[in-house]
């Protein structure tokens, strides 16, 4: 099987990656890395997420595929469900937007599965990611138990830039704003 690793962020992926890359996980005979996150904002922060990716993946000799980052797009898409909560609705469609673009383009460049570590996250909810990723792949959907002790070991070790809120503008936390220097503006969409 070939498979498409969705990745939010090298702390969230780094050990399934090295799972993948050590053979841990049966039936996968390739893999690429996909950084599709066009939920990510600000643009900045999104920059620092894929330089962690990119560099991780290089490390390890893995090849990975960047998406289009539309932000817009997917504010249209997430249109009306600006208030809902961590693990309510908008995650479910963000989760849901991001697989159906995995989907077009594991089928456009000969690949049989995708998986993700969008619940590797505290923020995330995996029943929640599993059901969107069902919804749009249906069995090509690989649901994969990742190492979680392995994962926080290479992220120990890594000093890989970790971020405190899942990525996009709604998902910053009441507080983080006063501790952190990161500064979110919310604009609407045209």
């Amino acid at each position: 099987m070939k498979l498409v690793l969705m990745s939010c962020c090298a702390p969230c992926s780094a050990g399934a990656i090295k799972q993948l890359v050590d053979g841990e996980i049966s039936d996968i005979e390739d893999f690429i890395v996909l950084f599709f996150n066009p939920n990510i904002f600000p643009s900045t922060e999104y920059d620092k997420r894929l330089s962690e990716q990119i560099k991780y993946c290089e490390k390890l000799g893995v090849n990975y595929a960047i998406g289009e980052y539309n932000h817009d797009a997917w504010r249209n898409a997430m249109r009306g469900l600006e208030t809902e909560p961590e693990r309510g609705a908008r995650c479910s469609k963000c989760f849901l937007f991001r697989f159906e673009y995995a989907k077009k383009w594991a089928s456009e460049h000969g690949y049989d599965a995708v998986a993700s570590v969008f619940g590797v996250s505290k923020h995330k909810d995996q029943s929640q990611v599993d059901k969107a990723g069902i919804s749009a792949l249906g069995n090509q959907y690989k649901p994969i138990k990742w190492d979680e002790a392995l994962r926080q070991k290479i992220g120990r070790e890594s000093g890989f830039y970790r971020q405190n809120y899942c990525g996009c503008e709604f998902s910053v936390r009441k507080g983080n704003a006063e501790k952190d220097t990161i500064q979110i503006k919310i604009l609407p969409v045209r």
